[in-house]
C-alpha cells in the first residue's frame, strides 16, 4: 500500500507505524487519521505481527490537529464535523481495543491529539526532552474524545489538572501522573522499546494477550457482580485454549513455552 502521511514496516513480528508529516510536526488531518486506521487494521490482521510500535518521524511525536485543517472544518455542517470526529474516535477506540499490544516510542513533544495517541497506547516510553499536554482549551476547542480514555488512565484529579489548564508537563511529570510508563534517554529509547517487544514476543501467549486486553477494556464499565461473572467465564474459556494447555504442559515439564 502507498502511504502519504505514515510509514509502515514489519520486521521479526513487530509492526512499526510512524507518523510521517515532519514538516507539519506530524499534525493530524483526515488523511493521517485514515491511514493510521488502515495501518493498525493491517497489523491486526497480519498473523506474523505480535506487537506494534507507534512513533513519529522528525523532531516531534505529534502536535495534534493541523490548525489549518481545523480552520477549514469551520465551514462544515454539524453532520460533516460529526463524521470527522467519529473517524478520530474510531482510531482511538481501534488502538485501545486492538488484540495486540501497542507501544508508543515518543522521541519528541506529544501535544493535544498527539498526547491522545500516547494516552491510548498500552505502553508509552518518552525521551527526557518530550513535553506532554492537552492544549485544546487554549484555542477554544475541547479535548473531548481523549478525555474518555484519560480518565480511565490517570483518574479525575490528574485529568482535570491537565485538561482544564491546558498546561504542558515534562516527561518526568507525565510518568509521575501515570500517563507514560517511563522516561528514557534518547540514546536508549529504541533499545528499551525493542527489549519490551522481544519480551512480549518470547514470553507471552497471543491468546492470553488478546483476552487480557479485551477484559481490561470491558470490566471497567461493569458493575461488581457482572464483572466477576464475566471474569469467571473468561477464566473458564482460557483453560480450554491451546495456548493454556501448551503453557501448563511446558511449566510442568520444566520447559520454556514456544510462543508464536
Amino acid at each position: 500500500m502507498n502511504w502519504s502521511t505514515i510509514t509502515y514496516a514489519v520486521h521479526q513480528k513487530v509492526a512499526s507505524i510512524a507518523l510521517n508529516r515532519p514538516d507539519k510536526r506530524n499534525a493530524f488531518n483526515a488523511t493521517l487519521v485514515a491511514e493510521l486506521k488502515a495501518a493498525f487494521a493491517m497489523a491486526e490482521g497480519d498473523a506474523q505481527v505480535k506487537v506494534i510500535v507507534l512513533k513519529g518521524n522528525g523532531e516531534v511525536f505529534s502536535a495534534g490537529a493541523d490548525l489549518g485543517y481545523l480552520q477549514s472544518l469551520q465551514n462544515n455542517t454539524y453532520q460533516e464535523n460529526l463524521e470527522d470526529s467519529l473517524s478520530l474516535m474510531e482510531l482511538y477506540k481501534q488502538i485501545y481495543t486492538l488484540s495486540k499490544p501497542v507501544i508508543a516510542q515518543i522521541e519528541g513533544h506529544a501535544i493535544a491529539g498527539g498526547c491522545g495517541l500516547a494516552t491510548i497506547c498500552d505502553f508509552s516510553f518518552a525521551v527526557d526532552e518530550a513535553k506532554f499536554g492537552y492544549t485544546e482549551v487554549g484555542i477554544g476547542f475541547i479535548p473531548a474524545i481523549v478525555m474518555v480514555f484519560l480518565l480511565r488512565k490517570i483518574g479525575e484529579r490528574n485529568a482535570k489538572e491537565l485538561l482544564l489548564t491546558g498546561k504542558l508537563i515534562s516527561a518526568a511529570e507525565a510518568k509521575q501522573m501515570g500517563l507514560i510508563n517511563d522516561v528514557v534517554g534518547v540514546e536508549n529509547i529504541e533499545a528499551t522499546v525493542e527489549q519490551l517487544c522481544q519480551s512480549l514476543i518470547e514470553k507471552t501467549s497471543r491468546a492470553s494477550l488478546q483476552a487480557t486486553k479485551q477484559m481490561i477494556a470491558a470490566v471497567q464499565e461493569m458493575g461488581l457482580n457482572e464483572a466477576l461473572q464475566y471474569a469467571a467465564e473468561m477464566n473458564a474459556k482460557a483453560r480450554a485454549t491451546d495456548d493454556c494447555k501448551h503453557g501448563i504442559n511446558a511449566f510442568l515439564n520444566k520447559q520454556k513455552p514456544n510462543w508464536d
